[in-house]
This record gives C-alpha cells, sequence and structure tokens, in this order.
C-alpha cells in the first residue's frame, strides 16, 4: 500500500447541516446532512476492520461556535468523535484553516462562502435543502454527481450554447479525447480509491456507491464522459445518459445523499423530489 497517500478524506461543514440546536429549550435535532455524516462513520468502521492502521479515512470539520462546549458535547453524544473534529474559526481565518487542513470538500448554504473557498482552488458547492427529505441509507454511501462543469471542465457545456448542433459535431470529432478535470473530480477520486480499497478485500463491498447523473445522450457525447472516467481508472458504479430528460426521477430511484451539479434547473429537480443538492457555482 501507497503509505504516502494514506491522508483522510476531508470535509468541511457547518454545524448547523449536521445538528440543528435549539438555544431555548437547549435541544439538538438532526440536520440535513447528519444521514449523510451516518454513512460515513459506516464506511469508516469498515475500512478499519481491514486497514486497521490506515489514516485514509473520512474526517469532517465541523464548523461552528465551540466556546461553550456544546457541540463536542453533542458529537460525543453522538458517538461521532473518531468522524468529527469541531473547528471555531472566524469568518476571516477560515479559508485558511480550511487549507492548512487539506479540505477536499467543503459544504456551505453561502454562496459567496463558497465563491471565496472555490477562488482558492479549494472544491467547494452551495447546500440546497428540499422541504421534504427523502429518506437516505445510513450504512451506505451514495453520491451523485453531473458531468460537465463539475467532475469533467465546463469545455463542452461552453460549446454547448453554441447550439446542440456543434455540440454534438464538437463531441464525435474529440470523442477519443479524454476532458479536462473539473471542480469535484478530486473528491470523485477520493471516492473511487476508498471504494476500491474496500472492493478489494470484499468483492460485494457495496457501502460506497458513485453515480453519473449526465444531461448527455448515449452518442459519441456520451461515450465520450465514460471514455474520460476510463482514462482516469474511475469506475462508477452507474452512469445514467438522459439526453435532455428530466433527472428528478433517476435521482428518486438512487436516492443519494448528496447530487452535485452545476445548474439550478437540476438542483431544482432535485430538490422537487426529496434530494438534498448542492450547486458547483462556476467560478
Amino acid at each position: 500500500m501507497d503509505r504516502c497517500r494514506e491522508i483522510p478524506v476531508t470535509i468541511a461543514m457547518s454545524s448547523d447541516l449536521v445538528f440543528v440546536m435549539d438555544q431555548q429549550s437547549d435541544s439538538v435535532r438532526p440536520g440535513p446532512l447528519f444521514s449523510f455524516i451516518r454513512a460515513l462513520k459506516a464506511v469508516n468502521g469498515h475500512l478499519l476492520q481491514y486497514y486497521p492502521k490506515s489514516e485514509e479515512l473520512f474526517k469532517v470539520l465541523l464548523i461552528g461556535d465551540n466556546s461553550s462546549g456544546s457541540l463536542t458535547s453533542t458529537i460525543r453524544d453522538n458517538e461521532l468523535e473518531r468522524l468529527i473534529t469541531p473547528l471555531s474559526v472566524s469568518e476571516e481565518n477560515l479559508l485558511r484553516e480550511l487549507k492548512r487542513n487539506g479540505t477536499q470538500l467543503y459544504l456551505s448554504t453561502e454562496n459567496s462562502k463558497v465563491q471565496d473557498a472555490l477562488s482558492k482552488g479549494i472544491a467547494a458547492a452551495v447546500v440546497q435543502i428540499p422541504e421534504q427529505m427523502e429518506e437516505v441509507s445510513e450504512t451506505e454511501l451514495r453520491v451523485a454527481f453531473d458531468g460537465d462543469a463539475v467532475i469533467f471542465s465546463n469545455e463542452s457545456e461552453l460549446v454547448f450554447k453554441g447550439g446542440l448542433a456543434g455540440f454534438l459535431e464538437h463531441e464525435r470529432k474529440r470523442v477519443e479525447d479524454p476532458m479536462h478535470q473539473g471542480p469535484l473530480t478530486g473528491f470523485l477520486k477520493s471516492l473511487e480509491r476508498l471504494k476500491k480499497k474496500l472492493r478489494d478485500k470484499d468483492l460485494k463491498n457495496n457501502m460506497i456507491r458513485t453515480y453519473l447523473v449526465t444531461s448527455r445522450g448515449a452518442g459519441c457525447d456520451g461515450y465520450r464522459a465514460l471514455n474520460t472516467l476510463h482514462r482516469w481508472d474511475l469506475e462508477m458504479d452507474e452512469a445514467v445518459f438522459l439526453g435532455g430528460t428530466g433527472k428528478g426521477p433517476t435521482l428518486q430511484r438512487i436516492r443519494p445523499h448528496i447530487f452535485f451539479d452545476d445548474q439550478e434547473r437540476h438542483v431544482r429537480a432535485a430538490l422537487e423530489v426529496g434530494t438534498l443538492a448542492c450547486h458547483v457555482l462556476n467560478n
């Protein structure tokens, strides 16, 4: 095993996305990303069974006011001490701390903070929460990604703005040429690396499942996406080529913990079927 690559897969987010604290009643209820956190914990547990000395595990930085110790006690009460590290930090020092901790993904409900993170080379997305969230697994991690401008660069998407015919011709000519990486490529690669480690020990292990849900069709445009993933040595569990049709029904079937997309209309479609969606801003 390559020990130099054994660094945590660090995800940072605001504490109120995981724990919603009522200051008046001094009570705590699960936030919208609580099931996501529980799934990360379950995956870490399996990784430690197979690789007890490994440091290549999920690590969550929970950003909030820890001055009273309430966040720490809430983490302890939920038996999440080995997964979550509280991070009490001022806004002006946030980006520096995210960089110092090797953050691979930063999630926030605030556009400005996400834009700032992206400007510093930190993968980030704006969390949008459905009114009625579908129930998701706490023992299996499911993450869905759009393709262009998310795990691939926005090169082809810019061509598409000039018209469908030009886009299809562009993809036909470049069908064997892999696309450049997008803002979430690094995070996807981390998920795939952990998934491979689990399946190296147990071929039937499906604790991490990744999905490509793209508006590309099943022709040359879709083949170019698959060819790119193959060149990157990434084997996503499922690739769905919708050819411009709505993404809602597919997401409703998959039930991912998080779906990443760069277009607001697809984010809205995800929210309508109860899927927590993260808007990947064009930096």
